[in-house]
């Protein structure tokens, strides 16, 4: 938790003390509702109730939205242009105007976006963004305007998903799509090596036991991968961590966790697959998307991924749908969740606000609708039928796997054990990028030293994380 997120705490605490703040201290909201709040502060009951209603189709309104796709992706382009023409049949006087850029979100630009305030009204976000985006003041909340009339679906979002847009008990985004880690293996691989690619393990136990059978066929063929460098071994450790329960950092984001008994099991996995069972390559320093083209290319048994891996297998390194499947997460516990999400601007009208709500949900979160719309998206040759975007539960999901089996174009079946499991999701640390880094090290070398002590790499990784910690309090 960086230092800005810490103080903007602080200033809330000291409000809610009843202490007087000076006047600069404040800040304000441009929207309406704001002016029509009471004396406390509160939004007034009418307010309130004018926030909870939809969009008034009668609404004259101008929305720049980002994250248009590019003319490179010709289908992807045209269904956004299709679902424009759909919504603004529905609400004539809403204007959007559509801003590509590829990709959606560049962090220098993003960053520079923030700062200047130039960002368009409704704008593309990862998860992971949230602290970045409040600490520029940034997001408007939208906990007022967001229920089961103006986004129907709500109650059959992962909770887990709704957490990673929230802050403080305030709704400040809405998810486009998402993705949990599991466990991505070869069919083919499993077959050949006398394994039932209909049940893939679900315990480090028994990845164990399925990655020697799969390395015993020989012919430079792999049980198992792993990455270990460019933050990536420490991005894997994180995921693999979470599923057996484990969390890298404490509450408040302090202080290192992950020097614990779980937190030493994912490293003696590795260290045991590598040398105890030589289930894993002798070439180690692996980094995106080594893994994948050994996968493709038929010398990788298993690994832990996310589902667009398989599209990246398929439609980049020449790979077959019917080659690959994906279960849970290993241990269960938890799944390292990521995914994109639309924020509003900071300042934006109450009926920007709705405009923005209903694009979103009428893009993204109606099943039937936009990304949904399975069939349109068969009919202009792309993919239907992977496990991604991962978000609902309920009736909702039940109808997202009916309407994707009735036009799928991949072998759903595949991916069925991943989607029969629901692991909770956990997000990825904050600042994840430089404890990614420091737990490189570790990760690398149980894989490349055979004499490697688990207990030292991991208490100075500890103490590195630690520092990089302090320095950002």
């Amino acid at each position: 938790m960086n230092r800005n997120r810490l103080l903007r705490r602080a200033v809330t605490a000291v409000a809610v003390a009843g202490l007087v703040l000076p006047a600069a201290a404040c800040s304000s909201s441009s929207s309406d509702s704001g002016a029509e709040a009471g004396k406390s502060g509160k939004p007034s009951a009418a307010a309130a109730d004018d926030a909870a209603a939809p969009l008034d189709p009668n609404a004259k309104v101008t929305l720049s939205i980002d994250c248009q796709p590019p003319v490179t992706k010709t289908a992807e382009r045209k269904e956004w242009a299709e679902d424009i023409a759909a919504f603004t049949k529905q609400y004539p006087n809403v204007t959007i105007d559509s801003k590509d850029a590829f990709p959606c979100e560049e962090p220098a630009r993003f960053t520079a976006q923030l700062q200047g305030k130039t960002q368009t009204d409704v704008f593309y976000s990862y998860f992971t963004d949230l602290d970045q985006v409040l600490d520029a003041g940034q997001a408007e909340d939208i906990s007022a305007y967001v229920n089961d009339t103006t986004v129907p679906a709500l109650k059959d979002i992962d909770p887990s998903v709704m957490d990673t847009l929230k802050a403080d008990g305030k709704l400040y985004g809405l998810p486009t799509t998402n993705y949990k880690m599991g466990l991505l293996y070869s069919r083919k691989l499993f077959k050949k090596a006398g394994l039932d690619p209909d049940k893939p393990p679900t315990t480090w136990e028994e990845i164990r036991a399925d990655a020697k059978k799969i390395a015993a066929l020989g012919g430079g063929v792999n049980g198992y991968g792993e990455y270990s460098a460019t933050n990536q071994g420490g991005w894997h450790y994180t995921a693999e961590l979470y599923g057996l329960g484990g969390t890298m950092v404490n509450e408040d984001g302090s202080k290192a966790a992950f020097n614990t008994p779980e937190g030493k099991q994912v490293l003696q996995n590795l260290y045991d697959m590598r040398w105890t069972d030589k289930s894993m390559s002798a070439a180690q320093g692996l980094k995106w998307p080594d893994l994948m083209t050994q996968m493709a290319a038929g010398k990788l048994g298993m690994y832990v991924g996310a589902p667009d891996d398989i599209t990246y297998m398929v439609q980049t390194l020449k790979g077959d749908y019917e080659d690959y499947g994906m279960g849970p997460m290993p241990g269960g516990k938890a799944a390292l969740l990521g995914g994109a999400d639309y924020m509003f601007k900071k300042g934006s009208t109450p009926d920007q606000i709705k405009a923005g709500i209903a694009w979103v949900n009428f893009k993204f979160l109606t099943m039937g609708k936009g990304q949904f719309d399975y069939a349109r998206t068969k009919a202009d040759g792309l993919p239907v039928g992977l496990p991604q975007p991962f978000f609902f539960g309920g009736a909702t999901l039940e109808a997202d796997n009916q309407a994707k089996a009735a036009s799928a174009t991949v072998p759903v079946a595949n991916y069925a054990p991943y989607l029969a499991v629901q692991v909770p999701g956990k997000t990825e640390p904050a600042n994840a990028q430089q404890i990614y880094k420091v737990l490189d090290n570790p990760v690398s070398a149980v894989l490349t030293d055979k004499n490697a002590n688990i207990d030292k790499l991991l208490s100075d990784a500890e103490t590195q994380v630690n520092q990089v910690l302090a320095n950002l309090q």
